[in-house]
């Protein structure tokens, strides 16, 4: 049994429906990424993961367990953490609590100063800055603090929505390269990216949605080399 399944869902807003049919499997200490063009769905996709929207059809299954039935929260507690596009940090709270906010859940209370730990050695930055208001961090230093907040949550599957969003080049190679240490860490990672060439050259299975269907899967750097990928998405 895969970690994460998704079983032909269809999502809608409102009356529109954005996701037709979709089913997709994430494997257990894995990097698996989604891509695809703007409005293609990658977003609705995690947020339907995340329960804040609910398939009109299908069902999504975590670690064995149903959870497109369950309350956003209660999907946090089974250890799917979500990074929304856009950080959505606490502005006007420090780095050192915007950490704090991210041990709430309780499967991570009682793991608070280990996972800290481990949080300030992969962003020393963060330590080195922790009273520092989060609204005056830098585009990459936030992103470092959205990451560092969700791994204060003791995620299986840590979800990442468009992490290089307005990076400068070397900070985006930084950002892959932190995902690449999480999930060697032990972490299951689903990406949604808009940098093609990295998400997929990072991941081992990937797929690609247009229009909010599947309209191709595999093995990440294979799909690289594909000629529709390369001309749609990499402008080759």
């Amino acid at each position: 049994m895969s970690l994460l399944e998704i079983e032909n869902i269809d999502v809608y807003y409102g009356d529109v429906q954005v996701i037709f049919g979709l089913s997709l499997k994430v494997e257990n200490g894995s990097v698996v990424s989604i891509i695809g063009s703007n409005g293609a769905g990658k977003s609705t996709t995690l947020k339907t993961i995340s329960s804040l929207l609910t398939p009109k059809k299908g069902q999504i299954t975590f670690n064995g367990d149903i959870i497109s039935i369950l309350k956003s929260n209660e999907v946090v507690e089974k250890g799917v953490i979500h990074i929304p596009e856009g950080r959505r940090l606490f502005p006007l709270m420090t780095i050192m609590e915007n950490l704090q906010v991210g041990a709430f859940p309780k499967r991570a209370q009682g793991k608070e100063d280990e996972n800290l730990r481990h949080v300030l050695a992969l962003f020393p930055l963060l330590s080195e800055r922790s009273n520092q208001l989060a609204n005056t961090l830098s585009g990459g230093e936030q992103q470092m603090l959205a990451i560092g907040r969700a791994l204060m949550s003791n995620p299986l599957l840590l979800m990442l929505d468009e992490p290089s969003l307005g990076l400068a080049p070397i900070l985006i190679k930084d950002i892959f390269e932190t995902v690449m240490e999480i999930n060697k860490r032990g972490t299951t990672i689903l990406l949604v990216e808009q940098d093609v060439q990295h998400s997929l050259s990072i991941s081992d299975y990937a797929y690609v949605l247009e229009n909010g269907r599947l309209a191709m899967e595999g093995d990440g750097k294979k799909l690289l080399n594909d000629k529709h990928v390369k001309k749609a998405y990499l402008g080759i």
